[in-house]
């Protein structure tokens, strides 16, 4: 009896770029159903993969990509789909040796639309992307969107939360990979408090902080401070209970995007023409048009180079949230 083909899929970069792969992952499985699906990310992003249904095993970097690469090449891999196509998976490609499909990267016109504001992106969803990859083997977009996964011990309980925020509530993801990706703390309240309507703020232990100050400032009625107190899935758990999500550039917003939830996305040093924008939900761009130093090279920076910030403080939170209007009542 012949062995089943076996596909390794390769994504190290973040939890949201793992979530951005879930498509490809789906539609491997479901377009060619006798094939083992494996997957390769950081240890960091497991809870992310480990639960998806449509892969038949896992595999993850720690500290050693040598002794990572020993272990992938016992698979005997009969394709690598390389999603990345950094240094670290062309090692990988290279030291397994066999037929692979890599991302063809945007490096110069990144490069050009950061430092000279000369966008020669193309006009495509990242997803897309990904998809045209693995095209090469017949692998077509259902259209069906992105994927995630909770265990069942990782749903959160209604009563997990407070009495105040326990039937419903706006999730507002306050985390980001760097400071000039998140709104400041003081816009930061004044968003919550133009939201109006009970919000878990979601973020890591590193965010706890800066949800303090917001529900000190707002009270502990409209804010609960759920930052560092839910691993990734529970997270998304609240993700998937909430009205709407309000998000900055981070994991979260993808994670909306797989529940389908109306994404309020806060866009700063980063902008939605890099491709990496809430994937087939409805969203709605918060961002400070017409700036000259958007995209920023400091996009993963500390600091705004220019040290006046205004992709973030200059956002105008003039929009209306329709889905937070009370029904109207018939008589």
């Amino acid at each position: 009896m012949a062995s089943p083909v076996k596909v390794l899929v390769l994504q190290f970069t973040s939890i949201g770029d793992v979530v951005l792969t879930t498509p490809v992952v789906r539609c491997l499985k479901k377009q060619f159903p006798e094939a083992e699906i494996h997957y390769c990310t950081k240890i960091a992003y497991q809870s992310v993969v480990t639960f998806n249904p449509y892969l038949t095993k896992q595999h993850y970097l720690d500290s050693s990509l040598y002794q990572l690469i020993q272990q992938l090449r016992t698979e005997q891999f009969d394709y690598v789909i390389d999603l990345q196509n950094s240094f670290t998976t062309s090692l990988v490609r290279l030291a397994l040796g066999t037929r692979s499909y890599s991302l063809e990267k945007q490096s110069l016109r990144q490069w050009l639309y950061v430092r000279w504001k000369v966008n020669a992106l193309p006009d495509q969803h990242i997803v897309d992307r990904y998809m045209a990859v693995v095209q090469p083997l017949g692998i077509e977009n259902d259209g069906r969107g992105l994927d995630y996964f909770i265990p069942y011990k990782d749903e959160v309980e209604q009563d997990w939360l407070p009495a105040t925020h326990q039937h419903d509530f706006v999730a507002y993801a306050i985390g980001g990979q760097s400071l000039t990706r998140r709104l400041p703390v003081r816009r930061m309240i004044e968003l919550c408090r133009k939201i109006n309507y009970p919000i878990v703020l979601l973020g890591d232990a590193t965010d706890r902080k800066a949800g303090e100050a917001i529900v000190k400032a707002l009270g502990e009625r409209q804010v609960f401070n759920a930052c560092g107190l839910f691993n990734l899935n529970q997270s998304a758990s609240l993700v998937q209970r909430a009205r709407v999500v309000f998000s900055h550039d981070t994991g979260l917003m993808h994670v909306a995007s797989a529940f389908r939830k109306k994404v309020y996305a806060i866009w700063g040093s980063t902008t939605p023409q890099f491709g990496f924008y809430p994937y087939k939900t409805p969203y709605v761009r918060l961002e400070t048009p017409g700036l000259g130093c958007r995209p920023c090279s400091a996009a993963n920076g500390a600091a705004c180079p220019l040290k006046h910030f205004k992709c973030m403080n200059d956002i105008s939170f003039n929009f209306e949230i329709r889905e937070l209007r009370p029904k109207k009542k018939n008589f």
